[in-house]
């Protein structure tokens, strides 16, 4: 052995630490310094949010490591740290999501598990449709209805291109659902959809080409949303590709705003019950107390003992409603068979 080696002991060998050998605490920042702020849009891992619901105070942000993989959906109450400046190349960290007040979900088919956010925590669904080009479907609007009923958003129909079609005909079988319902016609005037989109977050939804993007940017002049013609198919091209929320002109009742979605397709209800879309009704929630275990309230012979044929005036009208929109929902007639009319519609509308 040379006498440089023989010159060496342990206390010249430096040990390198495994990567294990740090104890992880379980203490996470308070993040009191934190901002409350709503998500407006979604892109490839980056979210654009307003801190205070101020239009003009916008930042893009990540989702903090801590919240793994938790869902961060437009509408979204956030608390957000970091570079709050907003100048560009510039980026804040998603810390926490609020708890959601209501959520639209749809699923690819009424077969598919997984559920689809399309929206947190607004209050209100605009579903637009056209009256001509392409023609109006009963089945999408039914779908949506439901939807909205069993998140709690409040739904309105929104009719466009009343120049081409009278919509009585088209709206009379909405006539007992109390449903709201407004006309955006190129020509028609918007205050009457303006006044019910004021101080309230709302989001929009439609088949593709029915002139979603147009009404938005006749509301937010400055969305400059694209726009684009049907297809010679009857169905729209998707103009829309990410939602995204878009602050409306500020009003005495506040500052409201529209979620545009992009074109819709498919609408499926997986996640959705009979009971989800009758409790959705105060003055039906209590008469299905007195239903049988396992009624579907689609009446005889199926449910010869179903409450909603006990009850009378306006209430038994606007259960008879109900009661056809969950036919056109679930597909089921009275006596078990599947509706045609709902078998064509899951074909052609989802």
């Amino acid at each position: 052995m040379s006498r440089r080696a023989s010159s060496y002991d342990e206390s010249d060998v430096r040990i390198r630490p495994g990567k294990g050998s740090r104890p992880r605490t379980k203490q996470r920042p308070s993040h009191d310094d934190a901002e409350d702020a709503m998500v407006v849009s979604v892109d490839r891992g980056r979210w654009g949010c307003v801190i205070g619901g101020d239009p003009d105070r916008r930042v893009v942000a990540m989702r903090a490591r801590e919240l793994g993989r938790t869902p961060v959906v437009v509408g979204d109450h956030v608390a957000v740290v970091g570079d709050l400046t907003g100048r560009p190349d510039t980026l804040a960290r998603i810390v926490k999501v609020a708890d959601r007040t209501t959520v639209l979900r749809r699923t690819a088919d009424d077969t598919d598990p997984y559920e689809r956010i399309v929206v947190a925590n607004a209050d209100q669904l605009l579903i637009v449709t056209a009256l001509a080009d392409p023609p109006p479907r009963t089945g999408f609007v039914e779908r949506a209805l439901a939807a909205a009923y069993v998140g709690g958003l409040t739904p309105i129909l929104c009719l466009t291109k009343s120049d081409l079609a009278d919509p009585a005909e088209f709206t009379r079988a909405f006539a007992d659902l109390d449903l709201p319902i407004v006309l955006a016609g190129r020509d028609d005037p918007l205050e009457d959809v303006s006044a019910r989109l004021a101080g309230h977050i709302t989001a929009l939804i439609g088949h593709s080409g029915v002139g979603k993007s147009t009404l938005v940017n006749r509301l937010v002049p400055d969305a400059d949303r694209a726009t684009g013609v049907v297809s010679g198919v009857g169905k729209g091209r998707h103009t829309s590709t990410q939602s995204v929320a878009l602050a409306l002109p500020e009003t005495g009742q506040g500052r409201g705003w529209v979620v545009d979605t992009p074109g819709i397709r498919s609408f499926g209800l997986a996640h959705v019950t009979p009971d989800d879309i009758v409790d959705a009704f105060d003055d039906l929630h209590d008469a299905i107390e007195a239903c049988p275990r396992g009624c579907t309230h689609l009446g005889p012979p199926a449910d010869p003992e179903c409450a909603l044929d006990e009850l009378t005036g306006q209430s038994y009208r606007r259960a008879m409603a109900v009661r056809a929109l969950l036919i056109a929902v679930t597909g089921q007639t009275p006596d078990g068979t599947t509706d045609p009319e709902t078998e064509q519609s899951a074909q052609t509308d989802r």
